[in-house]
């Protein structure tokens, strides 16, 4: 987002519409806010009313310019009211969804889109929210249902892109004996490659990537290794001629982490090593970097240099994130035949989380280490 959305010109015609505010949600200082919003995952957005702090909107995940274009509109409506009977509804739906009460969003944004033209503006907007809502509340065969009702004359291309892996992503949710299940997988596959491989539709490499990822899912389930194994050559060769097109040292890492994911999917977690290299170089103080590196290293089983690396990232960070730091420091260790060190690297791990201030504490991660260290007597 930083690297390619609010850069982009377009957005300069809003821009001083809003105050804009970046929070770290691993710094301590922020814990309290964390908590209050719930933040379901990284990167989210939320739009708040300034006179009573009220979250009038919020978006889960990475945005297009066009998308992010939609959600400012929506936020302005919600914030200062006024609009069509249309937008009331809109802003009723979306402060339950920013409020994280997801089944009851879900159904509020149902009915919106149901009593909503095809043609509204806001559709695509209110639809994404809609299928990630009703998936969050384990409404997976409405949000299946819903998904394959607004694929239908859909032009291809991002929107229909999105609803599709959506779809596919709460259709591979639904339990083995649904009978609407293949179904659905069958509908949405086809349509979701089908945009993930055209190189010549202008996708960001997160959306694509995105798309990739459930593609995997689905090629998983069915069993088809050799399938998968195709998806994620596809998904590699993707992300690296979008790093290759990059303006920016900024907009090339961007792309790291769904690179790592990529190479490790293949088993081949060396190709990840001069990337990552690179980061550390154009970004010394970043921690991600190394991070990566403990990780690939460790999947190819070069202990040592893992281990250094967790060292730095470790070093480095601070607050939830470093939580997956520990464990990847655990499996290294494990690695290496070392189960003192994996215990003391456990017990320093439960201490950390446990030393977290509340809004960032996390008693399942705790439990996790717990468990895992019991094994280890």
């Amino acid at each position: 987002m930083r690297a390619y959305v609010f850069t982009d010109p377009a957005l300069r015609p809003v821009a001083g519409r809003f105050v804009w505010l970046a929070i770290d949600g691993e710094k301590a200082q922020n814990a309290a806010l964390t908590k209050r919003l719930k933040i379901p995952g990284y990167p989210t957005f939320y739009i708040l009313d300034p006179v009573t702090e009220r979250v009038a909107l919020r978006w889960v995940g990475g945005m297009s310019v066009d998308q992010m274009q939609h959600v400012l509109a929506s936020g302005e409506v919600a914030v200062k009211g006024g609009g069509t009977p249309l937008d009331g509804a809109m802003v009723r739906a979306d402060s339950l969804y920013a409020m994280n009460a997801d089944s009851a969003a879900a159904s509020a944004y149902f009915a919106l889109l149901a009593a909503a033209p095809k043609d509204w503006p806001n559709r695509q907007r209110v639809l994404e929210s809609a299928l990630f809502a009703a998936s969050q509340a384990g409404r997976d065969p409405e949000a299946a249902a819903l998904a394959s009702a607004e694929m239908k004359g859909r032009e291809r291309g991002l929107a229909l892109g999105n609803i599709a892996s959506a779809g596919l992503g709460s259709a591979l949710a639904l339990p083995a004996a649904d009978p609407g299940r293949a179904g659905y997988i069958t509908e949405f596959k086809p349509v979701v490659e089908s945009i993930a491989t055209d190189s010549t539709l202008a996708l960001a490499g997160d959306d694509r990537s995105g798309m990739w990822i459930t593609l995997l899912g689905a090629y998983d389930d069915a069993g088809d290794s050799l399938g998968s194994h195709r998806i994620a050559e596809a998904w590699a060769g993707g992300l690296e001629r979008d790093a290759r097109l990059a303006a920016t040292p900024a907009q090339r890492c961007v792309y790291d982490a769904h690179r790592l994911s990529a190479y490790l999917e293949l088993g081949q977690p060396e190709r990840a090593i001069p990337m990552l290299e690179q980061t550390v170089r154009d970004f010394p103080d970043d921690y991600n970097p190394h991070a990566r590196l403990a990780i690939a290293y460790n999947a190819m089983k070069r202990y040592p240099e893992a281990l250094a690396e967790s060292d730095r990232a470790l070093a480095m960070s601070y607050g939830p994130r470093r939580i997956s730091f520990y464990r990847t420091r655990v499996d290294i260790l494990l690695g290496m035949g070392d189960k003192a060190g994996a215990r003391k690297a456990l017990e320093d791990a439960i201490a950390m989380v446990q030393g977290l201030p509340v809004g960032q504490r996390s008693d399942a991660a705790i439990a996790s280490f717990q468990k895992r260290l019991a094994s280890l007597e």
